[in-house]
Parts: structure tokens; C-alpha cells; sequence
């Protein structure tokens, strides 16, 4: 059955397509416009031992030919494809011979003109469906409101196509808007508090790119610009160094990110105020798609409106994309400017209306104060209806302020009664309750006369004193406190483990070519320094480690944890390390009994720590501490005696006199034997 599946970005929407694609017979179909993104989910799948392949226009005409004998000879589960490449009659001719399990259309949202990204080739895309006419389709994104849900699934032709609406809530990510003063202080200042931190800040020009990240590498961080004026070659050498953590920080427009899949990206800041909703959803997306906690920060700047109004005017698009596109500019500045929590203004823009708090966005974990605003409500208006309706919002804000703008003198705005009646008010506050009018529809903005506000229906009833208005003050920003320096034994403990990890994981990843998050995640690093494995069975119980990176690196892995644990001189007593002691004696070739005297214990004590190793999987040869007729007795008397009973039970069952430490060695070797076998 078809299906279309909308799901937040980090979600989990590959893996909609992806388990089905390797527990069905045939080869999966996977489109996609993203060659970068193309390339990592074929790079993670291969890394998780899963065979796929990808063709674009960035592969070379051998790659292709390698890609194709390797379709014909059955070895390809899932091929991701560019939709350029996938409408092509000669392609559309050769897949229709094959055995397709399904098609799934990543980034949906494309073939809409309702989404934010219209693309007219995802038009196309019903020749190829229409060829493989019995295969399910899968539509997918993360972004699209009920009138683009609805255009995908007529544009694309499915039938009876089954809807998968996910929550669009990103709990982990904390949403944050702050007013465009002093951003780029603000940046470096949150840069510096967030040091190591992997992030993406997004700029709406290219030269803005390029002047933010120069400041940032004043500032001594590792940073770089990406934009589409700079070659293949450049953009390629930027995203490969930001994948492979040798940059923090990338400052993008965004051109960068959407084929980025890099899960340590801690956060992501708007220098710019995005387009729209959709747009501004799926970049913050890019940050915590490993679930741990991370930050959205939007700078809004009233000019950035009157920016995309131009660009929206000045475009060659049908009319009835431009109201679109308008619409969609007017919600996001609606967002900026939300008095109540932001989560649900963009669940409710989605279809997903919910009115309870979401505690991870600023409004609700830092209530903005509310005031009687109606007498700076009053002055506006009766400016707006003294100027005749003429006024854009900045040159209202210098009238209100008698500021000495020469356009005041030429129009004659300083004989209007209220010039200079709002001077006590600073000109940021001004803009701010003035975007409030407009909101509450005290104020209008006609885009069609050089955005000049004009009054509305409302006016008048605040004008006669019939109805009062309320206003919000900014919060001001509130420094996050710094980090503390002196940091408590177990808190250096974890930092300490945590990158000795991480070279580890460098290191490996340059060896297999591969980003260092493919490896393993930093969530799944954190967990293994939360819960100290010391052996393959620990390691196997921790989130992220499946039986073929745990084939695959486990050995590894444990080695280091264990080496750090009982090398390091920060803690006493770790949990594990008495057993690790005993193992590193006796990889020096020590007996037990000389093991004891060195650490002034018990023989009993020492090999108890070397079946408890074992029993885990630790390569012990604990055969050479008991003989062989001794084991047999043992595998004997347990017959005789049943299983489940102790080494003191099973001992009565036994004519020889062994040491019960020896018939627990015994018990040992036959457990994991057992194990073993069952395995």
C-alpha cells in the first residue's frame, strides 16, 4: 500500500524505508535530491554491514558501471538515486525489469507548490511510478502543513495512500528568539561558552558567510564559510572537514545542511530570519539527531522581512506562488514575535495542535512580562492616521522619536502633533510593540505600497478608548552562566574517558574513510562512559552497539576502558577496577598466588575476579588453574546432582577433596561452555 510519512527531521524517517528495504526480497528504490545526504546514509548503511549504492551526477561514468554490474548481479538491496537521474527513459526502461520491493521519495515536499523547496523534476517522478505500477510507494518529509500533504499525494499519483503523521516535536532541542542587537558578540560570546560544541549558523547572503566566520577564526575557533558561489571542490573539502570534526563550526546559507547527517551537531543559530516555518524546522533539525540536548537560537531582524518581500516581488513566479510565499513570510514573523510557547505555534502550523506548555523553549521557561500598552498603542495609530497612512515602520519609529532623518524635514513629518511623543522609548522597543500591533491587527503592512503601515478595522476602537492593549517587554538576554573550573573527580573522570574515545574513534574513522559519527555517535560514547563496560557482555547491553559494531569494535572498545581504569590516578575506587587490577597481573605473567601477595589478598578473591571476567567473555585461560580429571568429576557430580546447585552442594557429590574455589573454576568453564554452545 502506498503511504506518505511525515516525521520530524532526526526522526527516524530513513528507517521507514530502510528495515523494510532489508527484510524484503528485491531492491528498494530510494529518491532523493541530497547527493551529500545521498552519500552518508550509503556510507552508514555499508557501515552497519547493509549493501547499498547510490548513483548521481557526482559519480563517474566507472563508478556508474560498477554500480549497475553489481544491480545485475543481485548485490544492491537499496539504491539511492537523484531524481534527474531516476526520470530518464533509459532508466525507467532498465529498473521496470527488476524486482523493486519499494519506492520511497524523500523530500516530498518537493513536488508541491506548497512546500518550501518546489522542485518541477519531483513532477516527473509519476512516469517512473507509473512503469513499476504494483510497487508501494513511500513519500516522505519532515515539512509539510495540510494543503502540502494533501497536493504530494495527488501530485505523485498514491493510491489510497495510507497517512503516518509523527509528533513534530523536537523535545531535546531548545527553541530560543532573540532580537538582532549585538548578534554577532552574542555568537562569539555563546561559542565560547560551548566550546568543542559542533554547529551550523545560518546566514541569508554569502557575504555574511564569509564576514561571520572570519570573526569566529579571530576569536580562535575553528570555523568556515560554505555557499554556492564556491566550487564543488571547496564545498566538498568544508563539509568533509565539519563531518570529520576537524571544524567546529560551519556558517552556511542554505545551501549547506540539508545533506548533512552528522548527529553530533550540538546547534544551530539563524544570523537571518528564515523564510518560512518549514525552512526554519528542518534547519534546526540538523542539530540533536542523537537525542542528547541541544539549542535553536533565531536572531530576528525587521529588515530581513522587507528583504524577502523584495525577493518575492522581484521573482519571475506565478502569482499564486508569490501569495504562497508571502503567507508563509507572514507565520514565521508571527513565530519571532509569539507571546505564548513557541513549540506549539509550529505543532499547530503542522497540523498538530496541542495548548500545553512544552518547557523547552524561551517563552516558557522565561514568560515574557506583559504591560498596559495602550497608550503606546494610541500614539502609533494617531500617527499612522496623521502621515496618511505613509509611514514605513522605521520612519514611524524616527518621527515617535524626533530623530534628525533628513526624509522627517523633506516630508514635513516634524509638524505632525506626535513628533518627538515617543522619545522616552527606545527605537528597539518601538519596533517591537509596533510588529505587536500589527500581530493583534491594530496595524497593517501593505506590501503593495513600499511596505507602508496603514490602519485597520481595529483602530479605530483603541482610538475611542473602547479597547485597551496589551504589550510585552523583551527579556533581556540572560548570559548563560560560565562553566565551572574546577570539576569534581567523577566529572574528570568522564571528560578524561570520553576523549580518549574520541581519538580512538578519529582514528578509526580516518582508517575505514569514514565520518567519525558513523563509527559510533557521541550518545552512544556517553553511554560508555556513563556505564564503564569492562567486558563484551556490558558492551553489548549499551544502546548503539548491534552484534556487528560490537564484532567490530567491541575488543577495541573494551581495551581502552580498561586500560583507562586502571591506568588513571583520578578516582580510587571505580567500579570494575579491582578485577581489571588482577587481569593486567596476570597478562604480566604473575600466578595468583604471587597476584595476592602484590595486592594484599585473598587467592580466593583473586580468582573469583578472573571468573567473573570470563563469565563475561574475557579471553582467560581459566583451564590452566584446574586439572582435567578434576573437570570431569565436576561435569560429572553436577549430572548426578541437577543444575542450579552450589559449589559446596555439588562438592558432596565429588570422592576427591578439591578447594571450592577450584570446583567454582570448574562450574565456571562448564557455564560458558554452555553458552556458548547455545550461541
Amino acid at each position: 500500500q502506498d503511504s506518505l510519512v511525515i516525521m520530524p527531521t532526526g526522526g527516524g524517517k530513513s528507517l521507514c524505508y530502510q528495515l523494510p528495504a532489508v527484510v524484503t526480497d528485491g531492491l528498494a528504490v530510494i529518491i532523493s535530491p541530497l547527493i551529500a545526504l545521498m552519500a552518508d546514509q550509503v556510507a552508514a548503511l555499508k557501515s552497519n554491514n547493509v549493501a547499498a549504492e547510490y548513483i548521481n551526477s557526482s559519480l563517474s561514468t566507472a563508478g556508474k558501471k560498477e554500480v549497475f554490474q553489481d544491480l545485475e548481479k543481485g548485490r544492491i538491496k537499496l539504491l539511492y538515486i537523484s531524481p534527474e537521474k531516476a526520470t530518464m527513459p533509459k532508466f525507467i526502461h532498465y529498473i521496470r525489469q527488476k524486482k523493486i520491493s519499494l519506492v520511497a521519495i524523500d523530500e516530498a515536499h518537493c513536488v508541491s507548490i506548497w512546500g518550501n523547496d518546489f522542485r518541477p523534476v519531483y513532477a516527473q517522478l509519476p512516469n517512473l511510478l507509473s512503469a513499476l505500477n504494483d510497487t508501494a510507494v513511500m513519500a516522505l518529509t519532515a515539512t509539510a502543513d495540510k494543503a502540502t500533504q494533501q497536493d504530494i499525494c495527488a501530485k505523485l499519483k498514491l493510491k489510497d495512500a495510507e497517512v503516518f503523521l509523527s509528533s513534530f516535536e523536537r523535545p531535546n532541542i531548545h527553541l530560543e528568539v532573540r532580537p538582532a542587537r549585538g548578534r554577532v558578540q552574542q555568537i562569539i560570546q555563546f561559542v565560547g561558552q560551548h566550546r568543542d560544541q559542533a554547529g551550523i549558523i545560518y546566514c541569508l547572503s554569502r557575504k555574511g558567510t564569509q564576514l561571520m566566520a572570519e570573526k569566529l577564526r579571530a576569536a580562535g575557533v575553528r570555523a568556515a564559510h560554505y555557499h554556492a558561489d564556491m566550487t564543488t571542490a571547496e564545498r566538498q573539502k568544508v563539509q568533509e572537514a565539519f563531518q570529520k570534526d576537524d571544524l567546529q563550526i560551519v556558517c552556511a546559507t542554505i545551501a549547506f545542511g540539508m545533506g548533512i547527517d552528522k548527529s553530533n551537531i550540538r546547534w544551530v543559530i539563524h544570523y537571518n530570519l528564515p523564510k518560512n516555518i518549514e525552512s526554519y524546522y528542518q534547519e534546526i533539525g540538523r542539530s540533536g539527531r542523537d537525542g542528547s540536548d541541544a539549542k535553536a537560537i533565531l536572531f530576528y531582524n525587521y529588515q530581513d522581512i522587507n528583504v524577502f518581500h523584495r525577493f518575492i516581488n522581484e521573482s519571475e513566479a506565478a502569482e499564486e506562488f508569490k501569495l504562497v510565499q508571502r503567507s508563509k513570510l507572514d507565520r514565521i514573523w508571527e513565530f519571532t514575535q509569539a507571546t505564548n510557547c513557541r513549540t506549539n505555534l509550529i505543532l499547530n502550523y503542522f497540523g498538530e495542535y496541542r495548548s500545553a506548555a512544552c518547557n523547552h523553549c524561551d517563552i516558557c521557561t522565561n514568560p515574557p512580562k506583559g504591560f498596559d500598552g495602550t497608550a503606546h498603542a494610541k500614539i502609533a495609530i494617531e500617527t499612522c492616521r496623521e502621515a496618511h497612512e505613509r509611514l514605513t515602520l522605521p520612519l514611524m519609529v524616527d518621527v515617535l522619536r524626533a530623530s534628525g532623518r533628513k526624509e522627517i524635514f523633506d516630508l514635513k513629518l516634524n509638524e505632525l502633533k506626535t513628533y518627538g511623543a515617543g522619545r522616552d522609548t527606545s527605537r528597539f522597543d518601538w519596533i517591537l510593540y509596533i510588529t505587536q500591533l500589527i500581530n493583534q491587527g491594530l496595524l497593517e503592512i501593505d506590501y503593495t505600497q513600499r511596505s507602508t503601515l496603514k490602519l485597520t478595522s481595529l483602530s479605530a476602537e483603541v482610538s475611542t478608548g473602547n479597547t485597551k492593549v496589551k504589550l510585552t517587554k523583551s527579556n533581556p538576554q540572560k548570559n548563560e552562566p560560565k562553566q565551572k573550573t574546577i570539576l569534581l573527580k567523577n566529572q574528570n573522570f568522564d571528560i578524561q574517558l570520553f576523549n580518549l574515545l574520541k581519538t580512538w574513534r578519529k582514528a578509526q574513522a580516518q582508517k575505514e574513510k569514514y565520518p567519525a559519527y558513523l563509527v559510533l555517535s557521541d550518545r552512544v560514547l556517553e553511554q560508555i562512559v556513563t556505564k564503564r563496560p569492562t567486558s563484551l557482555l556490558d558492551l553489548s547491553l549499551i544502546s548503539g552497539i548491534g552484534e556487528y559494531k560490537l564484532k567490530k569494535y567491541g575488543k577495541a572498545i573494551i581495551l581502552h576502558v580498561q586500560e583507562f581504569i586502571t591506568g588513571q590516578k583520578v578516582l580510587k575506587n571505580v567500579k570494575g577496577k579491582s578485577p581489571l587490577d588482577t587481569l593486567q597481573l596476570v597478562r604480566e605473567g604473575k600466578t595468583p598466588e604471587h597476584i595476592a601477595k602484590l595486592r594484599q589478598i585473598k587467592k580466593e578473591t583473586v580468582y573469583n575476579h578472573l571468573m567473573e571476567l570470563f563469565l563475561k567473555g574475557e579471553d582467560i585461560d581459566l583451564q590452566a588453574y584446574i586439572t582435567q580429571p578434576l573437570l570431569h568429576e565436576v561435569i560429572e557430580a553436577k549430572k548426578m546432582s541437577g543444575d542450579g546447585h552450589s559449589a559446596a552442594e555439588i562438592a558432596a557429590y565429588i570422592k576427591t577433596p578439591y578447594p571450592i574455589y577450584k570446583i567454582q573454576i570448574a562450574l565456571a568453564i562448564i557455564r560458558r561452555r554452555k553458552k556458548e554452545t547455545l550461541m
